[in-house]
Parts: C-alpha cells; structure tokens; sequence
C-alpha cells in the first residue's frame, strides 16, 4: 500500500514537497516513481529512483525544478517540487516499479499505487 502526502495550494514560484509513504511490500527492492495527470490530460511520468536511491530520471517538463529521494529506512519516498508553474497543477500519484532500476518507466511497468495527493498552483 502506498501512501501519498503533502500536497496542497501553492502560488506559482512556491515549493512543495510530497512524501508517499509504503508498507506491505519490500519497498528498497523496488524503484519508485512520481506520475501526475492534469485536468483533462493523461497520467504523465515525473520521476524514477533507483532501488538504492543512486540513479534517477526526470521528465523533461521538470527537470530543473524537481528532485526524487527515497529513505529506505522508512519506507518513504519523496518528490521536491520547487518553481511551481499552474501548469504543474495535477494530482500527483507515487507508484512501486516492478523493477530495480530507472529504464522502465511507462504506466505498466509499475504494479502498485498511491491513492494520489493534489497539487494546485495559482497563479
């Protein structure tokens, strides 16, 4: 089960910072991601780390403004997100890979997921 946090109402040039909390799976085994779906778009790809947290991988949307860490000792994952545009405003979902490494990174290839935390930013 996935857990995620931290969402909320932000002015655009603000931060957040999201946490996706899991249990009932062997969490540093697996890498995690970041997805967000958009009013009236498709879930898109955020970011990936690794099972060990030493490689990543973002979206080209983000990639200067966000950075994917996980804390294997709690189970937790996390997503800062600094510089928020209004076009950032999604619901944001954390999600389990079904493998190790940051090549995989399509919606299939991850096999569990967080009930998604909501992120508006204002302009």
């Amino acid at each position: 089960q996935l857990q995620a946090s931290g969402g909320g109402l932000v002015q655009a040039g603000g931060s957040l910072r999201l946490s996706c909390a899991a249990s009932g799976l062997t969490f540093s085994s697996y890498a995690m991601g970041w997805f967000r779906q958009g009013p009236g778009k498709e879930r898109e790809f955020v970011a990936i780390i690794s099972w060990s947290g030493g490689s990543t991988s973002y979206a080209n949307s983000v990639r200067d403004r966000v950075t994917i860490s996980r804390d294997n000792a709690k189970n937790t994952v996390y997503l800062q997100l600094n510089s928020l545009k209004p076009e950032d405003t999604a619901v944001y979902y954390c999600a389990a890979s079904k493998y190790r490494g940051t090549v995989y990174r399509r919606h299939g290839d991850f096999d569990s997921w967080g009930q998604g935390t909501q992120v508006t930013v204002s302009s």
